[in-house]
């Protein structure tokens, strides 16, 4: 008697269904990973409880008062309240200020009471403008006694 073998199939890894896969994975993470990346300012922010600050013979001061006044004093130390208190005229000031002296420290001066708005606004501008060296005063917390 003859028996006869079964012939056995060839089996083969298809390695297209495996990369199709692969691709479709990489391409579900990439789709459902978000990049996106909020607008960032590159500021100095000194510590309340430090050392004293590099004292600069020259920079410009932007004061803002608790009513969101801001009044701009240059590196002459000239003195000056904006004539209104809208972004256009603070770009218009700030850029006169920045074609001379962009290097120099960008000092923004706030009362405990002044408006949120009113920083972020002169932050936003002087960043925009072109200002690199911006930074905030504080002064040493008041012990209690």
């Amino acid at each position: 008697m003859r028996f006869q073998r079964k012939r056995r199939e060839r089996v083969d890894i298809t390695l297209i269904s495996m990369i199709d896969v692969l691709f479709v994975l990489l391409l579900f993470f990439m789709v459902s990973t978000t990049f996106d990346r909020h607008t960032e300012l590159k500021i100095n922010l000194p510590e309340a409880k430090g050392s004293e600050a590099e004292d600069h013979p020259k920079n410009i001061t932007m004061e803002i008062d608790a009513k969101g006044v801001y009044n701009l004093v240059a590196s002459d130390g000239q003195s000056h309240i904006l004539p209104d208190q809208n972004r256009e005229t603070l770009t218009r000031e700030l850029l006169k200020l920045a074609y001379q002296a962009k290097d120099l420290p960008f000092i923004i001066k706030a009362n405990d009471n002044t408006p949120n708005k009113a920083v972020m606004t002169v932050l936003d501008v002087a960043g925009q403008v072109g200002f690199s060296h911006i930074t905030f005063p504080t002064q040493e917390p008041k012990t209690q006694e």
